[in-house]
């Protein structure tokens, strides 16, 4: 027997054992989440006497049109809708560009504003809680959905970083071409660069989604009125409301979990291609 096929023959074991652990945790993880389906489908009486089985008898679809229908859906959807798409909009924006900058333009002193900026991701979101309070106060965008969707417009050091990276790799002829044709820097990030980041924008709007749409602690501090609630805080006013029907709350967390669960599947591919992409290569 050759060395290369000794050396496959011996690497099954651990092969197999990978595989073996990998659907052991899959279904660690994935078990909570499809009692929550069965849940959302069955009759209180049959979820207490279910045990741990999670397939309906009688499948009560009507739950989802009750649980959507015991408080207002659509107000708090519109307003985590405004609370999402703005901040991914602010985000791509203001971090591509300040991305590009860095990796781009190499000017004095770039590196340690680089540095500066990245050591703001060691500052605990605790810390800057009660500052940030205080400004929107004075700003008096307490009650309102301003201090949800203003932040992103000023940029997220993660995300520069990210940007920084993806543009880093960048070819530096396209960038030449553009200069001898007379385009300035915003032009060239604005109809080069920015079209060529598609995996990086929907990485960097893939997790703003999965973070503005599930954010609660924002929206808590911030929104007092049931005007400008969002989801996170109707289903924890349902959940007060409505602790003892199961079936009820449960129809509503899934609804509210799956557009997230259908974005991340339908941009998978992108998403990990911008994340392996930026990270690769540190310039």
């Amino acid at each position: 027997m050759s060395a290369e096929k000794r050396h496959k023959s011996a690497g099954k074991p651990i092969k197999w054992l990978a595989y073996l652990v990998l659907i052991i945790g899959s279904v660690a993880f994935l078990y909570p989440f499809v009692w929550m389906i069965g849940a959302s489908l069955r009759s209180l009486e049959e979820i207490a006497s279910s045990g741990m089985n999670v397939w309906p008898e009688s499948w009560r679809w009507d739950n989802y049109a009750k649980a959507l229908t015991a408080f207002p859906f659509g107000r708090y959807l519109f307003n985590t809708l405004l609370t999402t798409v703005f901040p991914i909009i602010g985000t791509v924006l203001s971090c591509s560009i300040v991305g590009y900058a860095f990796a781009r333009l190499k000017v004095r002193g770039s590196g340690i504003l680089f540095i500066l900026v990245l050591s703001t991701m060691l500052l605990p979101g605790e810390v800057t809680m009660i500052p940030q309070f205080i400004l929107f106060k004075q700003l008096g965008m307490l009650d309102t959905l301003y201090p949800l969707i203003v932040p992103s417009f000023f940029g997220s050091a993660f995300f520069i970083f990210l940007f920084r990276q993806f543009y880093s790799r960048l070819p530096v002829g396209l960038e030449e071409a553009a200069i001898i044709d007379g385009c300035g820097y915003f032009k060239i990030w604005r109809t080069i660069f920015l079209p060529l980041s598609k995996p990086a924008l929907i990485g960097v709007a893939v997790m703003v989604f999965m973070g503005s749409w599930n954010n609660f602690m924002g929206p808590l501090i911030y929104i007092n009125s049931d005007k400008w609630k969002t989801l996170t805080l109707g289903l924890a006013g349902f959940q007060g409301t409505y602790a003892t029907d199961t079936n009820l709350l449960m129809a509503a967390a899934i609804v509210i979990t799956l557009p997230c669960i259908i974005l991340f599947f339908a941009a998978q591919k992108a998403f990990m291609e911008g994340l392996t992409f930026s990270g690769s290569k540190e310039s």
